[in-house]
């Protein structure tokens, strides 16, 4: 089995080409727990042949904004002594730092007004998407540039693990835990308390205000139970047997998507405000957030047909979803009736229509034809059965379905 640190994901190229440009924008490797942001940082400053430094505020001690001044200076001495071309710092778990948007802001400016300017590459990154943003979004305007880390896809864990489309759909897609799925005990207790937990008890509950967050971890264990399901938000209410509301209930199922575990896909109906008005279609980024949680074993989830193609829906989702997240395209549904399209993705004047035939036994149709005939999709996709098989839709860029 392949070691993931030694994997190669295509963004390292991305920020490789940036670093070796002049002196432009700060680089931020946005993305959820444990996809690899670290790894590829550190790869990429390997490849740049930058001379580099590293630091991270995820330690037990304090950090302040004194902190980040003092790696500042200490990559500057690295950029006076080399010849040409600058020299790189990186900063990690950058979100930490108190005011640290601010304090980057200042060295930044003051590096870029430099007679002659100071060529110091710097990339940002952060296990806290929403807190992420705001920095950036607050303070340093005009000044980055964001490369979108998304959950590992089927064809690099294929590469990385050698895994096959059972234990893709299965295991989902955390290349920390592909060692342990010879263990499932194990393996599914590392999803929950080393994956899950810190993003609920570190990058929202602390990060955003949150009135009810015995109501936000239930919403999330019914959101991946219901994965690619329709469900109404007063249906989710009752089910979650709490006296909170529809608003409340939304917000915190869009927190969750900033955080990367699972999201609301809106209906299609060719109006934004009766799509924001629709009952949300559940969906996981990542179908080890659906194993983990049922504590099912390999293959008391293969026998069982319903929830096997239950994952493969979800599995095409999170491949549809992770694309969407990079602002490639948007993701919606339709469903007339007891008609529906599972997935449709939307680009402009682009329209693609998506089915899946997973073997799982439901309520609704088809409706494709119906569908069509009301919007006239640019292209019409089936996907398993005797589509497109699961595993060729899965081995592409989303993107190429456009």
């Amino acid at each position: 089995m392949s070691n993931s640190s030694q994997y190669t994901r295509p963004q390292a190229e991305v920020l490789v080409s940036r670093l070796l440009e002049p002196r432009r924008f700060i680089q931020v490797i946005s993305g959820a727990r444990q996809v690899g942001k670290t790894t590829l940082a550190r790869q990429a400053a390997k490849r740049s042949g930058l001379p580099a430094r590293y630091a991270s505020a995820d330690e037990p001690t304090l950090r302040g904004s004194d902190w980040i001044e003092q790696q500042w200076e200490a990559a500057r001495s690295l950029c006076r002594a080399a010849n040409q071309g600058g020299a790189l710092l990186v900063l990690d778990e950058i979100q930490k730092i108190g005011d640290w948007s601010e304090t980057v802001k200042r060295l930044w400016d003051a590096d870029s007004r430099g007679d002659p300017p100071i060529e110091l590459k710097v990339v940002l990154l952060g296990s806290a998407p929403l807190l992420m943003q705001r920095g950036i979004g607050e303070s340093l305007a005009g000044r980055f540039e964001i490369i979108h880390l998304p959950h590992w896809s089927f064809t690099e864990m294929r590469g990385a693990f050698d895994w096959n489309l059972e234990q893709y759909l299965f295991f989902g897609a955390y290349p920390g835990a592909a060692g342990l799925i010879r263990q499932p005990t194990r393996w599914s207790s590392y999803i929950r308390d080393s994956l899950i937990e810190p993003v609920l008890s570190r990058d929202v509950l602390l990060l955003s205000r949150i009135d009810k967050p015995a109501l936000l971890r239930r919403l999330l264990d019914l959101s991946c139970a219901y994965s690619s399901q329709i469900l109404a938000y007063n249906k989710m209410l009752g089910q979650l047997d709490d006296a909170g509301n529809t608003t409340t209930l939304a917000h915190y199922l869009y927190l969750l998507a900033q955080a990367g575990l699972v999201t609301g896909l809106a209906k299609y109906a060719g109006s934004a405000v009766r799509q924001r008005a629709s009952s949300p279609k559940l969906q996981v980024f990542n179908t080890a957030l659906i194993t983990a949680r049922t504590r099912r074993t390999f293959k008391q989830a293969r026998q069982d047909r319903t929830f096997w193609g239950r994952l493969v829906e979800s599995a095409v989702g999170s491949h549809l979803v992770n694309a969407a997240a990079a602002g490639e395209f948007e993701v919606r549904y339709w469903r007339d009736a007891n008609y529906e399209v599972d997935f449709l993705l939307c680009s402009g004047d682009s329209l693609t229509a998506i089915e899946v035939k997973s073997g799982r036994a439901t309520a609704v149709h088809s409706g494709m034809a119906a569908f069509s005939k009301k919007f006239q999709p640019k292209r019409r996709l089936l996907v398993g059965g005797d589509g497109i098989g699961v595993e060729d839709f899965l081995s592409q860029p989303a993107s190429n379905w456009l």
